[in-house]
């Protein structure tokens, strides 16, 4: 699944005469990129040798009941996994645009709890961070599939790819559905 078709739902809502267009193609970008992270995530982990099809619903149970794992921590993550980070993955653009996304979560964390922010920030800037957020996910997506042959975006992150005889280059070995957990909690939670 390339960005262009992921973000054609937001495309959709931005060319809407919908009042809430700006916010509302804000949050879904957000969740957009966050998905695409924490399914990077997943599938790099599933390039291990332990695991097969049989221990998804372990992996996803393991993650779904960890309430605090957050995007930071699926970056820190990858960094710590992955024998490439999220910064060469996106490349020069990463110092310009990850605080921009450590912003927009900011934000968008005090709309979804129905605060005001202190920006009060106009349509305009709420698509300029749907802009910035679509950079990113472009940029993330293309530097992953020239690493790993995946963008993080395709429906099923836990499957085999290129990576699977090659987890001897990673940072670190993950051995079982345990390790996962302990790698989770050293590694990624908040």
């Amino acid at each position: 699944m390339s960005v262009l078709t992921e973000f054609e739902t937001v495309d959709l809502i931005v060319l809407s005469k919908i009042e809430t267009r700006g916010v509302d193609s804000f949050a879904l970008s957000l969740i957009k990129a966050e998905r695409q992270l924490r399914k990077l995530f997943t599938h790099l982990v599933f390039q291990f040798p332990c695991f097969t099809d049989a221990d998804v619903p372990i992996l996803r149970k393991t993650l779904a009941s960890n309430r605090k794992v957050y995007f930071e921590g699926f970056e820190k993550g990858i960094n710590n996994l992955a024998p490439v980070t999220v910064e060469k993955l996106i490349g020069p653009k990463y110092a310009e645009l990850r605080p921009r996304l450590a912003e927009a979560i900011a934000h968008r964390n005090k709309i979804f709890h129905g605060q005001l922010t202190e920006k009060n920030l106009s349509r305009d800037e709420l698509l300029a961070f749907v802009s910035d957020i679509r950079s990113w996910c472009i940029l993330l997506g293309t530097g992953a599939t020239e690493c790993f042959g995946y963008d993080g975006l395709e429906r099923n992150s836990f499957q085999k790819g290129r990576l699977s005889r090659r987890t001897n280059d990673f940072r670190e070995s993950i051995l079982s559905a345990d390790a996962y957990a302990e790698f989770i909690k050293s590694h990624v939670e908040r």
